[in-house]
């Protein structure tokens, strides 16, 4: 997969959902991971055609687990002629050795939210990207239903007025394995997770069975998406079609006013 089936995904998900306005300045939230890349790499890369001008920046929360390296990520932003901050954090030492938390995950999301969008909000962002694919849409929705008994899941935009900021997740389009294709094609530089709960959560566990499931019925996570889109469920249905502009009005003059009289 190129950059440019990349591109046409994240473009066709912007378009449908407003997501990005003439002279946003967006703070894309890097975790060192393929989504964060993946999505930085394309909205470096969109900035120089779409309609919309804006600007991007990349932001790591770096959230103090031991022997991480952020080097590769620094020289990818370098090469982009993307702005790259770090931010450090606590959050590791307060989830893992001050709390003891055994259910991590919410509370570290919570935390890491948090810091992104302060950080935003203090490098002048208005805006804020998520790297958040089409499984995971698919996959958070099931999750709710499983283990919460409701109907729902995050949305495509969401505006945090209290906060400051307007979250957008241009990745809801581009499949998982197409993702794990660009960032292997590319040579993205991946930084390993050193979170003790990483890779043994109920997200895993769910995409794992939705995985299975579409195996066994071929064409599931594109079934449920479509479901989401229907129903409408948290701001998922695509916003109509723009009227195209006509290239110049045609000005209705006396004489052709009495004809259609």
């Amino acid at each position: 997969m190129d950059v440019r089936r990349v591109l046409s995904y994240v473009r066709r998900a912007c378009e449908d959902y407003d997501m990005i306005k003439a002279g946003d300045r967006i703070a894309v939230g890097v975790s060192g991971g393929k989504d964060s890349l993946t999505l930085l790499c394309a909205l470096a890369e969109m900035r120089h055609f779409y309609p919309n001008p804006y600007e991007v920046l990349a932001i790591t929360v770096d959230m103090g687990f031991p022997d991480t390296d952020f080097s590769g990520v620094a020289a990818l932003c370098e090469e982009l002629k993307v702005p790259y901050h770090i931010i450090k954090t606590d959050i590791y030492d307060i989830i893992f050795n001050i709390r003891k938390e055994k259910s991590p995950c919410a509370l570290c999301s919570k935390m890491r939210r948090g810091a992104l969008h302060n950080a935003a909000r203090e490098l002048g962002c208005e805006v804020v990207a998520l790297g958040h694919h089409y499984d995971d849409v698919v996959d958070t929705f099931m999750l709710n239903l499983f283990y919460e008994g409701r109907i729902g899941c995050f949305q495509p935009v969401t505006d945090l007025s209290r906060v400051g900021v307007r979250v957008i997740r241009p990745l809801i389009y581009l499949p998982e394995k197409q993702v794990r294709t660009f960032v292997s094609k590319e040579n993205l530089p991946i930084v390993k997770s050193n979170c003790p709960a990483d890779g043994e959560t109920q997200r895993t566990e769910m995409n794992r069975l939705i995985n299975d499931l579409d195996r066994k019925s071929s064409g599931l996570r594109h079934r449920i998406f479509g479901a989401i889109q229907r129903a409408d469920v948290d701001g998922f249905a695509p916003l109509p079609p723009r009227p195209k502009k006509s290239r110049r009005k045609e000005e209705r003059t006396p004489a052709a006013e009495e004809k259609t009289e």
